[in-house]
């Protein structure tokens, strides 16, 4: 496919879930191949990338909190599940020749660097993928805020929020069949109507920092790069 890029630095926000397939916990490693895959897709195409993962295939910190448990434990726990699957994609992509660094918000030097912020300006300048795990470092916070944060520092010019449906509804469309699709929405409508795309503080920070956000179907394969070139389906909050 012959890439004009609309962006050229981008930072990709993923669930946790995004690299389990069929199941509902862990990881499947042909889905997260697959994922691995549309990203090197871009990088290979000249685009700066860095993603951002969730962990809410292992753990998720405000569930556990409802269960019971202390929440800045629980959010702890819900950070921990990020870096293991910050790994797992790092493992996946580097299997296809693309370099990769991984950098947690909680230093943990053994297994992946620390997040400092020139240090992973200079990766994405190499071509370098790179994975922002654990979120902002501190309870209380979602991975949507982290990616968040993360995009506005990293001087991006979009955030790609990559879920299992081809962008932004007026409802649940797995539930609601009559549910419409947007094509354009504005960060106000996002917060006005509390459409579940990403916690309204996340949202703020994009609309604050003029970062649009582009919601697509990234199970559906070779969609980052098609929508990174204007093609396909997906809704656009800008």
């Amino acid at each position: 496919m012959p890439v004009q890029p609309r962006h050229k630095r981008i930072l990709l926000k993923l669930s946790g879930e995004a690299g389990v397939g069929g199941d509902k916990f862990g990881i499947d490693p042909a889905t997260l191949a697959a994922v691995a895959d549309e990203i090197a897709q871009v990088a290979r195409a000249g685009v700066q990338i860095c993603v951002v993962v969730g962990g809410g295939n292992f753990f998720r910190g405000a569930a556990l909190a409802e269960a019971g448990m202390e929440r800045a434990s629980a959010d702890y726990m819900g950070m921990l599940a990020t870096i293991m699957n910050a790994l797992a994609l790092q493992s996946s992509l580097e299997k296809v020749g693309v370099f990769t660094r991984v950098q947690s918000a909680i230093p943990m030097e053994a297994v992946c660097e620390p997040y400092i912020r020139r240090r992973a300006v200079r990766h994405l300048e190499k071509g370098r993928v790179v994975i922002f795990a654990a979120g902002v470092g501190a309870p209380f916070f979602t991975t949507d805020s982290g990616a968040a944060l993360r995009a506005a520092e990293m001087g991006c010019e979009a955030l790609y929020k990559g879920t299992s449906v081809d962008g932004v509804y007026t409802a649940d469309p797995k539930k609601d069949p009559s549910a419409q699709r947007y094509e354009t929405l504005s960060y106000q409508d996002v917060l006005a109507k509390n459409l579940k795309v990403m916690d309204p503080s996340a949202v703020s920070l994009m609309r604050d920092n003029h970062i649009p956000i582009v919601v697509f179907d990234i199970r559906e394969r070779g969609n980052l790069l098609k929508v990174l070139n204007g093609e396909g389906v997906f809704t656009t909050i800008a």
